[in-house]
This record gives structure tokens, C-alpha cells and sequence, in this order.
């Protein structure tokens, strides 16, 4: 199993329309082959800044069968443009 890891930096005053699109952007990924599961926490610390963990089959779930899916292209539209600056994504794997 692996875990995907983004910090996702809303555009400040955006959160609440973020939150909204989120919801309904979760379908979306939820739908995927390999899916798991998924969290979305916010920062107390930050509160425009969103902690997004998603559990994958395999890396290639994620990274080839989403990212390459038509499917991507509506979570694009719904989330990519809160974003700034874009977030990096990372990728874990269990070693204890």
C-alpha cells in the first residue's frame, strides 16, 4: 500500500469554496481503481494550508490509472485553481 502525501496551500479567503469543491471532488477519486481511502485535514497553525493523505493499491493506481484518467480532468477544474502555489506531491511506503 502506499500513501500519497500533498500539502495543499488555499489561496487565502478561498477555504470554504475549497472545502465545498473537495466534496465533491472526492467522488471523483474515490471512484478510482486502487483507492483506499483518503483524509483531508486543515492546519491550525495555517488555516488556508489542507494536508491531503490518500491510500493507494500501488504508486501506478495513483500516478497512471488517476492522473491518466478522463476523470482527472474534472478534478482539475474542481481543485487546481484554489491552489498557490501548486502543491508537490509525494509518495510513502510503509517500513515498520
Amino acid at each position: 500500500m502506499i500513501t500519497e502525501h500533498a500539502l495543499l496551500p488555499v489561496i487565502p479567503g478561498q477555504e470554504a469554496a475549497f472545502e465545498s469543491a473537495f466534496a465533491e471532488a472526492r467522488a471523483i477519486i474515490a471512484a478510482m481503481p486502487g483507492f483506499r481511502g483518503l483524509t483531508l485535514s486543515r492546519s491550525l497553525e495555517s488555516p488556508n494550508v489542507y494536508l491531503l493523505l490518500v491510500t493507494w493499491e500501488r504508486l501506478e493506481d495513483h500516478t497512471i490509472g488517476f492522473r491518466q484518467s478522463a476523470d482527472y480532468q474534472r478534478w482539475k477544474a474542481l481543485l487546481h485553481h484554489f491552489y498557490d502555489p501548486f502543491p508537490t506531491v509525494e509518495h510513502f511506503q510503509s517500513v515498520l
